[in-house]
């Protein structure tokens, strides 16, 4: 960094001059693109690009901004494009360096200016107002290098990450596709199905007490409690699943799986259940992999529900323990390497990109010229 702040004092002593957006760069709209013809050039909406064209609005370099939608989602277009009305393109004066422009609206927070109450919207007015420094080019340059490292080791550790998922993928279903050499068996065979004894809504409270978990947050933050004495009660009158016990959602996102960690919490009844199984014979993390890829057959009504005599009649591989901890081990590492948000991949990417944010902010921050 001693670099840029050397050229700063050197270039700019008495500070960097900050100009309305209009004088440095000018905002143009989208336009429909269903009368073209398909071909290669992509075409930009608020979320990325959907779909491809043989004409283009611009060749480029250009900074696509949001007008509707992920007001938060800026887009740096080095080739032709096509962009429709719900992403502004912009033409870049001399004055700046497109790519310094694009870091620099990073740091704006676009989402912030939203002026709808709906669909997150803003205007070309609000844009040409906001104030963009203007450092000299060769300082623009320089920042530009320095945070294109940044976000070329992000892109190179999120492609790493993909290619871990791929292979996570490809093991889990190699794991639990059945073989000669082992028995499938039923989930029925494992063990019965258990719920949580039935809360009702005047039984739960929006703070204090345990944590109920209902099917929409579920896997997630409780926004719904019962008391510490009902939650006592029906722990010990009825079943309650065991520390490392396997639930699953059997409504909505059907076969959602969690480990119960055996912090005190309760579990809405019919909606999230568990298997009660032995584990001398099948391991709960074996069936936390299994109920990943398990073929789930469920209602086929209006509202997607897994019943019990489904969920028990789903086949199983279920081979040997020893093979069984040989296979939840293999896995176990996948899962930490791509989902582990304190010391996987995830967790590199978001240090990384904390890093990033850090220095570009700092990077990007000019004394204003008096």
């Amino acid at each position: 960094m001693s670099h840029i702040d050397d050229l700063i004092r050197d270039l700019c002593p008495n500070g960097v001059e900050h100009k309305p957006l209009r004088e440095l760069v000018h905002i143009k709209n989208g336009r429909d693109f269903k009368h073209l013809k398909q071909g290669d050039i992509p075409v930009y909406g608020s979320g990325g690009i959907i779909s491809y064209v043989n004409e283009c609005t611009s060749r480029g370099p250009s900074v696509l901004i949001p007008r509707k939608g992920s007001l938060n989602k800026l887009y740096f277009v080095e080739g032709p494009f096509w962009n429709v009305d719900t992403i502004f393109y912009t033409q870049i004066g001399e004055q700046l360096e497109p790519k310094f422009f694009y870091y620099y609206f990073q740091t704006l927070h676009l989402e912030r200016m939203n002026q709808a109450g709906g669909v997150p919207s803003l205007t070309q007015r609000t844009l040409n107002e906001l104030k963009i420094p203007t450092p000299p080019i060769s300082i623009q340059w320089e920042i530009v290098k320095i945070l294109d490292q940044f976000t070329e080791l992000e892109a190179e550790l999120e492609a790493g990450l993909g290619v871990r998922k791929q292979q996570y993928s490809h093991y889990l279903n190699h794991f639990f596709t059945s073989n000669a050499n082992t028995r499938t068996r039923t989930l029925r065979d494992v063990g019965p199905v258990r719920m949580c004894k039935r809360i009702t809504k005047n039984q739960t409270s929006q703070q204090g007490g345990v944590p109920f978990y209902k099917i929409r947050t579920f896997g997630g933050t409780a926004d719904a409690y019962i008391s510490r004495e009902l939650y006592n009660e029906y722990k010990e009158q009825y079943h309650f699943p065991k520390p490392g016990s396997i639930l699953i959602s059997a409504a909505g996102t059907i076969g959602r799986a969690v480990r119960y960690d055996g912090k005190d919490a309760y579990f809405q009844d019919s909606n999230i259940v568990w298997i009660e199984n032995d584990e001398t014979l099948v391991l709960n993390r074996y069936l936390f992999y299994f109920y990943k890829v398990a073929n789930w057959k469920t209602d086929d009504g209006t509202i997607k529900r897994l019943y019990n005599d489904r969920l028990l009649n789903t086949a199983i591989p279920i081979p040997p323990l020893s093979e069984q901890h040989r296979i939840v081990d293999c896995l176990d590492k996948f899962d930490t390497l791509v989902n582990d948000l304190t010391s996987g991949l995830p967790a590199e990417i978001e240090a990384r990109r904390r890093q990033y944010e850090y220095y570009r902010d700092r990077l990007l921050t000019f004394p204003e010229k008096k």
